[in-house]
C-alpha cells in the first residue's frame, strides 16, 4: 500500500493539537495566536479564558472573519460576556470549544472557503 500526504488546499491548516502546542501546517506553535485561512497572527497576549475582554476583539476584527471559534485550551472554559459581546455587535459568530474541537471546526469551514478565524490559547 502507498502511502501520500494529502494537503487539504491552499489555506492555512491545523495538523495537530496537543496540551502545550498547535502545528500549523508544518509550524509548531508554542503561545496562543490567531489564525484564518490566509494567515496567523501570533504571539496573542491571551494566556487564560479569564483574560479575555472587549480589548482583545479588535485583534479578531481585523482578519474579517464572519464566525470566530474560541480554542480556551484542553477544556472548554467561556469568557467574560463584553468579550463575546464585542463580537457579536459586530455581527460576527463565535463559538468557544477546546482546542481540539476548535482545530476540528476550523479545519472544515476553512476547507469549505469560509471567513473563518480561530483564537488558540495555549498556556505561557
Amino acid at each position: 500500500m502507498d502511502l501520500s500526504l494529502d494537503r487539504p488546499g491552499n489555506y492555512l491548516f491545523v495538523r495537530r493539537v496537543g496540551p502545550r502546542s498547535i502545528i500549523v501546517v508544518d509550524r509548531e506553535l508554542t503561545s496562543s495566536f490567531l489564525l484564518s485561512p490566509e494567515r496567523a497572527v501570533e504571539n496573542w497576549p491571551v494566556a487564560a479564558s479569564k483574560e479575555l475582554d472587549a480589548s482583545h476583539v479588535d485583534a479578531i476584527l481585523e482578519l474579517d472573519p464572519e464566525v470566530v471559534l474560541l480554542g480556551t485550551g484542553e477544556r472548554q472554559v467561556f469568557p467574560a460576556p463584553a468579550f463575546m459581546a464585542g463580537l457579536l455587535r459586530k455581527g460576527v459568530g463565535i463559538e468557544v470549544m477546546d482546542n481540539a474541537a476548535a482545530a476540528r471546526t476550523y479545519d472544515l469551514l476553512a476547507g469549505e472557503r469560509r471567513r473563518v478565524v480561530v483564537a488558540f490559547i495555549l498556556p505561557g
